[in-house]
C-alpha cells in the first residue's frame, strides 16, 4: 500500500478506524470483480485502488445512526 495514497486518504476520511473499514469493505468489492471507479496507467493493488476512489471522492461512508442501530 502506498503511504502517500494513505496520507492523502486520510484528509478525507480522518479517523483511521473508518477509513480500514471503507478501504476493507471496497478492495472486497475488487476482488470480486466490481470494476475500479479511476482510471491509472499504472498497474495498481487492490488496496491503492480503493485509496484512489476515496481521495478522488468516488467513495463515501455514512455512519448509522443510534436509531438505525436500535432497529437492529
Amino acid at each position: 500500500m502506498r503511504d502517500d495514497y494513505l496520507q492523502t486518504a486520510l484528509k478525507r476520511i480522518d479517523d483511521p478506524n473508518i477509513l480500514v473499514n471503507v478501504v476493507s469493505r471496497r478492495v472486497k468489492q475488487l476482488k470480486r470483480g466490481n470494476r475500479p471507479l479511476v482510471e491509472s496507467l499504472e498497474k495498481l493493488s487492490a488496496e491503492d485502488t480503493a485509496l484512489r476512489e476515496i481521495i478522488e471522492g468516488k467513495i463515501s461512508y455514512e455512519l448509522a445512526t443510534p436509531e438505525q442501530l436500535a432497529k437492529r
